[in-house]
């Protein structure tokens, strides 16, 4: 079996399934490409059995053909090349050729039975979304996945699909975050939850091109551009997380993102390293933000303008779940909702865009008196 491929070609489709390649892993199998030189195209693909990477480019070959190569090696030898054609070429002792203008070069390659089956995925229900919302929602929304293992729906993203729209929601305990995509609306209420990993993957894929999605009960699958990404999905119910969202926050905050976002970075030199804790006190147009670390006999406090609409509060947080949440709120102005120094807080931007909707809640500190 022989093959010319165009060198940056090659790369550029080595380079989308590479993340699919796991570091570490027991089983080595899953440290290759799997090559499928199939009527004319040359199929990659790459699985850590979580998630996988497929995509094709057009080759003129003699025969068809499976093998499995080594993955950061091959990649690292065609990255490492100027652009060039590369002659692949298959000898009887499981060794591949790859010869250029100037070197060749050797490697090992086996067959593919035991790799993995990647999964496929039924086109029967399509749902498209733009890539550059999509990337959005899951970039604003991914923070506050759970790193603890008890509750495994919690530590990924739940896409509930609804007839208001597609609700990105994710949630730790401490900290809740749903965006409501409104241009995607869906008869049938259903709940699809995406793991840690292929969402950290997603993010880095996402570009402008508009994604398709399809779903199964255990996969989804992503088509970007000219190649797929399929994940598992995680088999758990996700908690009913309406029941934690307050309905009767009268109190209003309206404050600028940016000046609070830098008060909370310096008073998070001042938290005590084991509580986090930063203390607001609400009045009439000011927010005094403080924080002291008995310990280390240091405290600060700073005062910032604010529109406030209710009774004086003194409320606590953790000066890092606070960090996260302006952090992931692109916009100037920011509303806090609250209710009492013990009840979940509402952070929302001030200006509602027309078909997008993101809440984020904040569970308070109780503050050391």
């Amino acid at each position: 079996m022989e093959f010319k491929v165009n060198s940056k070609v090659l790369e550029k489709l080595l380079s989308k399934i590479i993340p699919a390649v796991p570091s570490r892993t027991p089983m080595p199998i899953l440290e290759n490409f799997l090559f499928d030189i199939k009527d004319g195209a040359l199929n990659v693909c790459a699985t850590d059995l979580e998630i996988a990477l497929r995509s094709s480019i057009n080759v003129a070959v003699d025969q068809n053909v499976k093998m499995v190569i080594p993955a950061r090696l091959l990649y690292d030898i065609v990255r490492s090349l100027d652009e060039t054609q590369i002659h692949f070429e298959t000898e009887s002792n499981s060794k591949l050729k790859l010869k250029t203008e100037n070197g060749v070069y050797n490697l090992s390659y086996s067959s593919p039975e035991d790799f993995p089956e990647i999964p496929t995925v039924s086109k029967e229900n399509e749902v498209v979304l733009n890539g550059i919302d999509f990337k959005k929602a899951i970039d604003q929304t991914s923070f506050a996945m759970s790193k603890e293992d008890m509750r495994p729906a919690m530590t990924g993203t739940l896409f509930e699909f609804s007839e208001d729209g597609l609700r990105f929601v994710t949630t730790d305990g401490h900290r809740l975050v749903k965006l409501v995509n409104k241009n995607i609306k869906h008869e049938v209420e259903e709940q699809f939850v995406v793991p840690e990993r292929a969402i950290s993957v997603l993010s880095k894929l996402l570009g402008e091109t508009d994604v398709k999605i399809y779903l199964s009960k255990t996969n989804i699958s992503f088509y970007i551009g000219d190649y797929e990404f399929i994940s598992r999905l995680i088999g758990e119910k996700y908690p009913a997380y309406n029941s934690v969202i307050p309905l009767e926050n009268e109190n209003l905050m309206k404050i600028k993102t940016g000046d609070l976002l830098s008060t909370i970075k310096r008073m998070s030199l001042f938290s005590a390293s084991s509580s986090k804790q930063v203390k607001f006190s609400i009045g009439k147009n000011n927010l005094e933000v403080s924080a002291e670390d008995i310990d280390h006999g240091s405290n600060a406090k700073e005062n910032i303008l604010c529109e406030y609409t209710g009774e004086p509060m003194d409320i606590g947080f953790n000066t890092a779940y606070v960090n996260d949440v302006l952090s992931h709120l692109d916009v100037n102005e920011i509303i806090f909702k609250l209710h009492s120094p013990t009840k979940a807080c509402i952070i929302e931007p001030s200006e509602v865009k027309e078909n997008e909707e993101l809440m984020m809640l904040l569970m308070p500190v109780r503050l050391n008196n």
